[in-house]
């Protein structure tokens, strides 16, 4: 009897300290308890923003966002006898490492990993159908570029994480990308969601759309003509820029080689950037209309003012050269430009002085950013006239020594052909609300340079130069009157620092009508290597193809006018 009570009394006491624990547990601790299963419980999820989208002037989309799933995994789920067979229909499916799947849905103690992003909704609905347990897919966007590589170097991409990493996509992520929002629900330990638990959200907020001044079409035949041409002439890359003068919108933004944002990643990542604002060039006699600009407005310089033009000119210890050999000519300033002759220039030029060039050379748009949001810019190199070396100016006025980003250069053009207003380059129309609303960006600079009289003058010369006495007849089109000037600068060798072997930039810039200018295209060649390296040969055929293009586009019919009679050579 004894041995029974004390046996009782035992198992009251272990009943006691059961029943003590458990008060303790239901009651004292219960909330901390309750908190914990509740976090064990809860899983967090993002929900993504939807992108908005990047169009042309016309809306035609340039870039896009589409419905997508991401896949993840719950380790935790995951049986070690089942991770090999999971990688192996992964991997294949998506194309993804089995050795990064494997570590993945391998983590100790982890009850959410992200597989992949952007998968296309009919693979993730295969993956869904294998019933994999601890395999999940959630909604997401993915980025699409529906004409591929058009305009690559100016839209950019976006990468596997959903940031922008190149272009526009980039430099206006904070407009496009819109902020995403989270969604807390309870999952059972089946990874299961459950119904009537717990569920806490933020909604996303959808990201702006970007219109933009180029047009998908002239964009397209402007993209067509410099990649033909970099392949005809074996050049290392080129660029073609459409311009509207009038108002600084650029219509056409192409350079070759390029490359596809739908794949970016098997592209050369040289490629990526936007070569029209981050590479720099020596413009060469493209660049002479700024002088012409410089000693017409200050120096008492006037298309018939006459000069005795060598073929060579020494000054200090430098020669310089005209492009080709020739005897003395008796030229007027308008036949010094259409002839495109160094040794005219640099004569020219010195009816001002260096300070004066710079100037004018900055009024311009030389040496500073044209404030394009693209990424990456350069300002070019425009030394201040203290640091000029004793032969610099020379060089200098004929468009070598000095470097600009291929917009730069066609906003000279731009500016004479606006009557000497400047109008800042705009790539930006404005942005695109969620409700559809239009906000228009705001209105680019405007600034005189030069006299509309001064304009006028070169405009008049610049049409000497595609006369057939004159460097461009290539860029002829039959029916309209057409301004422009032609370049081949020096390639400085990076190896000796000199231009000796550095091949050439080949370049035409001009517009169209002449006497009315609605356009500027620029062409720039960077070292073609198969026939002529000459601006009139390699850059001036492409102009007039995409000029014709976008004169019949636009509906911008021939004036009818009369080209005034460029007097090349001086009366005596």
């Amino acid at each position: 009897m004894k041995r029974l009570n004390m046996g009782l009394l035992a198992v009251a006491f272990v009943l006691s300290l059961f029943a003590g624990r458990l008060v303790q547990l239901q009651t004292i601790e219960s909330g901390k308890y309750t908190e914990q299963a509740m976090r064990q419980r809860l899983q967090t999820f993002k929900l993504p923003a939807v992108r908005g989208d990047i169009t042309d002037a016309q809306g035609h989309p340039l870039a896009m966002t589409v419905e997508a799933r991401a896949i993840y995994a719950d380790p935790s789920l995951i049986k070690a006898g089942k991770r090999q067979e999971i990688v192996n229909a992964l991997a294949s499916t998506l194309g993804l490492n089995p050795a990064t799947l494997m570590k993945k849905i391998s983590k100790p103690d982890t009850r959410f990993v992200y597989l992949a992003h952007g998968v296309r909704p009919d693979q993730a609905r295969l993956i869904t159908s294998w019933n994999y347990l601890g395999i999940g897919t959630l909604p997401e966007y993915r980025r699409e570029y529906p004409n591929d590589s058009l305009a690559a170097s100016v839209i950019g991409f976006v990468n596997d994480t959903g940031k922008g990493a190149a272009g526009l996509e980039s430099s206006m992520d904070d407009v496009l990308a819109g902020q995403p929002g989270w969604q807390r629900v309870e999952i059972s330990l089946e990874g299961q969601h459950i119904p009537m638990g717990e569920e806490q959200r933020r909604p996303p907020v959808p990201g702006h759309g970007v219109r933009l001044t180029l047009q998908r079409d002239l964009q397209f035949k402007a993209q067509e003509a410099i990649e033909q041409q970099v392949r005809a002439t074996r050049a290392d890359s080129g660029s073609v820029i459409v311009m509207d003068p009038r108002t600084g919108k650029l219509l056409a933004m192409a350079s070759a080689p390029g490359f596809d944002p739908n794949r970016y990643a098997e592209s050369d990542r040289a490629l990526w950037g936007s070569p029209l604002v981050q590479e720099a060039y020596e413009p060469g006699s493209t660049g002479k209309v700024v002088t012409a600009a410089a000693v017409m407005e200050h120096g008492g310089v006037t298309p018939r003012t006459p000069y005795t033009v060598p073929d060579k000119i020494k000054k200090y210890d430098v020669v310089f050269h005209d492009s080709h050999p020739h005897a003395p000519e008796r030229l007027t300033f308008g036949g010094v430009l259409a002839k495109s002759s160094n040794v005219g220039t640099i004569m020219a030029s010195e009816s001002i002085n260096s300070q004066r060039l710079y100037q004018t050379l900055r009024e311009f748009g030389f040496g500073h950013k044209t404030g394009l949001p693209l990424p990456g810019e350069t300002p070019g190199l425009l030394k201040p006239p203290h640091q000029w070396s004793g032969t610099d100016r020379y060089p200098i006025a004929f468009g070598q020594t000095v470097s600009v980003n291929a917009v730069q250069m066609a906003s000279v053009y731009a500016t004479i052909a606006n009557g000497g207003v400047r109008v800042a380059p705009t790539l930006v129309e404005g942005t695109v609300g969620e409700n559809g609303k239009f906000t228009p960006a705001p209105a680019p600079e405007r600034r005189q340079v030069i006299s509309a009289q001064t304009a006028r003058q070169i405009s008049d010369m610049l049409e000497g130069a595609t006369t057939n006495e004159g460097t461009a007849p290539k860029a002829q089109i039959k029916g309209y009157r057409v301004a422009g000037k032609t370049g081949t600068a020096e390639i400085v060798n990076p190896r000796c620092g000199c231009y000796d072997g550095g091949g050439y930039t080949a370049s035409f810039a001009g517009f169209a009508p002449a006497d009315d200018p609605r356009l500027v295209v620029q062409v720039v060649l960077q070292d073609p290597k198969r026939g002529s390296h000459y601006g009139g040969d390699a850059a001036a055929p492409v102009f007039k193809d995409v000029m014709s293009f976008a004169l019949q586009s636009e509906k911008i019919p021939p004036t009818g006018s009369r080209a005034p009679t460029t007097e090349i050579y001086a009366r005596n």
